[in-house]
């Protein structure tokens, strides 16, 4: 049975603004987030910016609702359908709807789109945290709801404060700023430990080997550091993974809002 099309939840109007209208607070600007991060700049800009973020970082706390535990999956945008690491996100996506988990992504193409792909063949929620960036410009066609920012840090928020857990596969620097931020959050009691798992052994295996011959060696990080993730190729374990961790779900809403 069809799914009705994807609620969008979008940050932006797609309609140009009639010239008469006065130009909303939140309508696109080309390279908003690099002027924000320019560097110093009155302080009419800085207020200005400041007031953007605010309102985006609103809208989303004030959008993203679930009825259910939420398990973020992080990934590269660069995966084609059919490669070995999309058809493991599919798998893994499709598993955490069967397990009753809602599944988030950057709502972008490659692994985030087969997470999404496979949670909407599970039955469960499949949400999408997107924006605007060279390859992955719009969202991908299997979410039944997503939300567009400007800002990456507000989209970085998002996808950590929804979640109870974390998925990770293979992936670029975008993927790597994703779970190094996520696990020193954890490791410095910012956020509970949540589960984090690294699917993709062969793919994980050299920054395994760095994490152990060169941070643990050189004592930049504790012994229990390594427990913050696991690493893994099944689908199964990982949300067994998750499973061990997950709040019940009649207590979620009070316990995350």
């Amino acid at each position: 049975m069809s799914r009705p099309p994807a609620k969008t939840l979008n940050m932006k109007k797609r309609k140009a603004v009639p010239a008469a209208a006065s130009p909303s607070l939140l309508a696109r600007i080309d390279d908003v987030e690099k002027t924000f991060l320019a560097g110093k700049r009155d302080r009419c800009a800085n207020l200005d910016s400041a007031v953007r973020v605010f309102l985006q970082y609103l809208h989303g706390v004030e959008t993203l609702n679930f009825d259910r535990p939420c398990v973020t999956v992080f990934g590269s945008a660069r995966f084609k359908p059919g490669s070995p690491h999309y058809r493991m996100a599919r798998m893994l996506g499709r598993k955490l709807a069967e397990a009753g988990f809602a599944v988030m992504t950057g709502g972008g193409p490659g692994i985030m789109e087969a997470a999404n792909r496979g949670a909407r063949e599970g039955g469960g929620p499949s949400i999408g945290c997107n924006i605007r960036l060279p390859l992955e410009q719009e969202p991908n066609r299997y979410l039944d709801e997503f939300i567009e920012f400007d800002h990456f840090f507000v989209r970085k928020v998002m996808l950590v404060k929804y979640s109870v857990a974390f998925v990770v596969l293979p992936g670029g620097f975008g993927t790597l700023d994703e779970i190094f931020e996520t696990l020193t959050l954890m490791q410095t009691g910012k956020i509970q430990h949540f589960p984090v798992v690294l699917m993709g052994r062969r793919f994980w295996k050299p920054m395994i080997e760095f994490i152990d011959q060169s941070l643990m060696r050189r004592q930049t990080i504790s012994e229990e550091d390594k427990n913050l993730f696991i690493v893994t190729d099944s689908a199964n374990r990982a949300v067994r993974q998750v499973q061990s961790f997950v709040l019940p779900t009649n207590n979620w809403n009070s316990k995350k809002n």
